[in-house]
C-alpha cells in the first residue's frame, strides 16, 4: 500500500470515528457502523457528506448500503474519487 493510500486510510477512519464518537482502536475493517456501534441513519448521512466535503467526491445516497463498515465506505469513495 503507497503512502497516499494509507494517508487516505487514516482520514476515512478518522472521519468515520469522530461521527461515531469512537477510539480508531474501536473500529475494524469490518466491524459494522449500525450493529457494533449503534450508529443511525443520521450518523450515516454525516459519514456521507463529510466524506464528499473531505475527497471532493459526489456520493449517490444510494451507496450507503454498501457504506457499512470501513473497508465499504473505502470501496465506495475510492470508486467515486477514481482510486
Amino acid at each position: 500500500m503507497s503512502t497516499i493510500d494509507e494517508q487516505r486510510d487514516v482520514k476515512l477512519k478518522e472521519i468515520i470515528c469522530e461521527i461515531l464518537e469512537l477510539e480508531e482502536d474501536e473500529v475494524t475493517e469490518t466491524s459494522l457502523f449500525n450493529e457494533d456501534h449503534g450508529a443511525d441513519s443520521l450518523r450515516a448521512i454525516e459519514i456521507l457528506a463529510s466524506l464528499e466535503k473531505e475527497f471532493g467526491v459526489v456520493i449517490d445516497q444510494s451507496e450507503m448500503a454498501r457504506m457499512v463498515n470501513v473497508k465499504g465506505v473505502r470501496e465506495v469513495v475510492g470508486e467515486a474519487a477514481g482510486w
